[in-house]
């Protein structure tokens, strides 16, 4: 089922503008490598971003069907060309706010008006308008924004090209600092000037990626211009992927939502950055003294060599991280590890946190904080194939999701992401899957409230074939290791997830691919166990490329899709499906990681795509999980309802595309019937066996 986000290069690096070059690695479905400058970047040849090294992209694919035309136009209320003036606009100073608690010190809001233009003939670069001063042409905005939010044509969701642009003025002028911009999440490649210099490039949604601001381009006494090339459209070999079947229909599990879809910062740096912050716990029992662990970046931005002391809180007590000394543009990684006895676990009913965020200073002042909150817990495996977590047996239920509105596509805000964890804690969640890495505010309220997240990437439906290109096969492994790094910290992320629904039988180049990217997983992050989403597909056996794996997730369709073959048509056979999985994989822990059926109108329980017919499937699901005791839980794909493609049916005789109705929301939130049952059934249920 539907998946998100899309990575490109094979080291996902940014690149960056500067005399000197480097070569860059090719991005799947793109050209040839480009060549990067990195002059003044304190890693090296790439500046990395927080989260890790991000994805880089080079030359630009071909949607298929073709390069951009009129008819791919992104829509708004974009001036025709040659318009002799454009929108007034001024220069703004970026708000002292943010949208998620836990991060670095000194970010701003770079909201406020933005300014949009489409770019139908992709003659943008060639007219320079990454350097002109003029709004005509421009269209007022904001950000975040999907610029085809409401637009549902085919030509929408192939995907377009558009430019955004912001003017604004540094809060400081102080000539101290350093100054970085952050960008959470664009779709799909995007491009970066600032004052007219391309600054880098990048090519996934969902991974934050971030870009220094070079001291001798900032104007810090005059307006800067910040412009950014957005180009949605994907290729077959990107991730996720953009194919068409055999009768030359678009496939893919959401709608392609091109744009700057979650919010940007700017980024204040005295001098010292503490680049990377990770906190990783280990807990041998639930009555075992805790072993707590950062992993601390640190890089000098400067122009003089910078002396800091590290220090950290664990709850009270005062933890002292180490004293460092960098000379201009050198980094350094700091790690230290304390032992915790008689700690407060975090369960999904208590769900303790501790303060355990890290301060850099020079003893004047403050250079840096970086806010941490992290929960004493593990989730492992154990030997007979069982999720445990702080020892005790998870049986867990939960929600697939998109950050998807009908208004605003995925340029969603927090009260959007609230509204939908209101909902699944009502319903009696324990976990969350999505198929791209959630928004931090996500994530620290899933910490706070003790639901468990199923974290994963978006390296979906791929063939094996693609997994036999190394470029597609390194950049997808680079693409979890930046979701592990990026994400580590919390509490509430019970697993990394390695894609969904790849080929049914696994094969030399799809194995490969497990064992690298699980490899990567526990390289950054050893302490949580590797996932993989499959499609059940009773004809196909026992897979031995899961042998990195500890933990199998099965999309389980029985009785709503035929199947390939249609023998998931009948729904009796689930319980055989099921119990053929468990004597395939004995010591994986297994768990349904989708179930579900379309619903959008009333009708007799035996037509497929009625509420009646929906809620009786569910509950025959549910009936046949509750018999198999060594299950670890079931998913329930989808909380609320969302866009997915053009000419969708879901398996409904009546569908409303391109509208995912299995959800028990709808998409413009009202609760289906199935809602009540499915609250009854999952509060029913022993979750966690305390």
């Amino acid at each position: 089922m539907p998946a998100l986000i899309a990575v490109a290069a094979a080291t996902l690096v940014l690149l960056v503008a500067a005399p000197a070059a480097t070569a860059t690695p090719a991005v799947p479905g793109g050209a040839a490598p480009t060549p990067a400058a990195a002059a003044g970047s304190p890693q090296g040849p790439a500046t990395v971003a927080p989260g890790g090294p991000a994805p880089a992209a080079t030359a630009t694919p071909v949607a298929p069907g073709g390069p951009a035309s009129a008819a791919g136009v992104p829509r708004g209320p974009v001036p025709a060309a040659g318009v002799p003036r454009g929108p007034a606009y001024a220069a703004t100073t970026p708000s002292a706010r943010v949208l998620y608690e836990q991060g670095p010190s000194g970010r701003y809001l770079l909201d406020g008006t933005w300014l949009f233009r489409a770019d139908p003939a992709l003659a943008g670069e060639r007219l320079r308008w990454q350097s002109t001063s003029s709004t005509a042409g421009w269209a007022r905005t904001s950000v975040p924004n999907a610029w085809n939010a409401t637009d549902e044509s085919l030509a929408s969701y192939l995907g377009a090209v558009g430019w955004y642009r912001r003017d604004f003025r540094l809060p400081s002028r102080d000539p101290g600092l350093s100054w970085v911009v952050r960008f959470e999440s664009v779709n799909y490649r995007a491009r970066v000037w600032l004052n007219g210099r391309l600054l880098g490039r990048h090519a996934v949604a969902q991974i934050p990626f971030e870009l220094r601001l070079p001291r001798g381009l900032l104007r810090r006494d005059a307006v800067n211009r910040l412009v950014v090339r957005v180009d949605s459209r994907r290729g077959p070999s990107d991730l996720p992927p953009q194919k068409l079947d055999v009768r030359g229909r678009p496939q893919g599990g959401w709608w392609n939502y091109g744009g700057i879809l979650r919010e940007v910062y700017l980024r204040r740096v005295a001098d010292l950055d503490l680049a990377d912050v990770g906190v990783s716990v280990r807990l041998p029992c639930a009555r075992c003294a805790a072993t707590v662990r950062w992993e601390v970046l640190a890089r000098n931005l400067g122009t003089r060599t910078r002396s800091a002391t590290l220090t950290s809180r664990l709850g009270a007590r005062r933890v002292a991280l180490g004293r460092i000394s960098l000379a201009p543009g050198a980094q350094r990684k700091v790690t230290r590890s304390v032992r915790l006895t008689a700690p407060r676990l975090w369960w999904p009913d208590r769900p303790a946190l501790y303060e355990a965020s890290v301060t850099a200073g020079d003893g004047a002042r403050v250079l840096q904080r970086v806010v941490r909150r992290i929960g004493i817990r593990s989730v492992r495996v154990d030997a007979g194939g069982l999720l445990r977590l702080n020892g005790r047996r998870l049986d867990v239920r939960g929600f697939g999701l998109h950050e998807d509105s009908r208004e605003h596509g995925f340029a969603i805000d927090n009260r959007v992401r609230d509204a939908q964890l209101g909902w699944a804690r009502e319903l009696g969640a324990t976990m969350l899957r999505a198929h791209y890495p959630l928004h931090p505010h996500t994530l620290e309220r899933a910490d706070a409230l003790g639901l468990l997240v199923w974290s994963e990437v978006p390296v979906y439906q791929l063939e094996s074939s693609d997994f036999a290109k190394p470029s597609v096969r390194r950049a997808a492994v680079a693409l979890v290791a930046a979701n592990v790094r990026e994400s580590r910290s919390h509490p509430s992320i019970a697993l990394w997830s390695l894609g969904n629904e790849l080929s049914a039988r696994t094969g030399p180049a799809l194995s490969r691919y497990l064992t690298d990217a699980a490899a990567a997983a526990r390289a950054v992050d050893p302490t949580r166990p590797v996932a993989l989403a499959v499609s059940g597909a009773p004809t196909v056996g026992c897979q031995s490329g899961y042998e990195p794996l500890d933990v199998v997730g099965i999309n389980d369709y029985f009785g709503w899709y035929p199947g390939a073959t249609g023998l998931i048509a009948d729904r009796d056979l689930l319980g055989d499906y099921l119990d053929s999985m468990r004597r395939c994989l004995p010591r994986k822990a297994l768990i349904v990681s989708e179930f579900g059926a379309e619903a959008n109108r009333s009708g007799p329980v035996e037509e497929r795509g009625t509420y009646e017919f929906q809620s009786d499937w569910i509950d025959y699901q549910l009936g046949v999980f509750a018999r198999r005791p060594w299950l670890s839980g079931a998913i329930y794909w989808a909380l609320q309802e969302f866009r997915v493609r053009p000419g969708w049916d879901g398996g409904n005789p009546r569908p409303d595309p391109p509208i995912h109705e299995k959800g028990l929301v709808t998409f413009d939130g009202q609760r289906k019937p199935a809602f009540s049952l499915v609250r009854e059934r999952f509060r029913a249920t022993r979750q966690v066996d305390r």
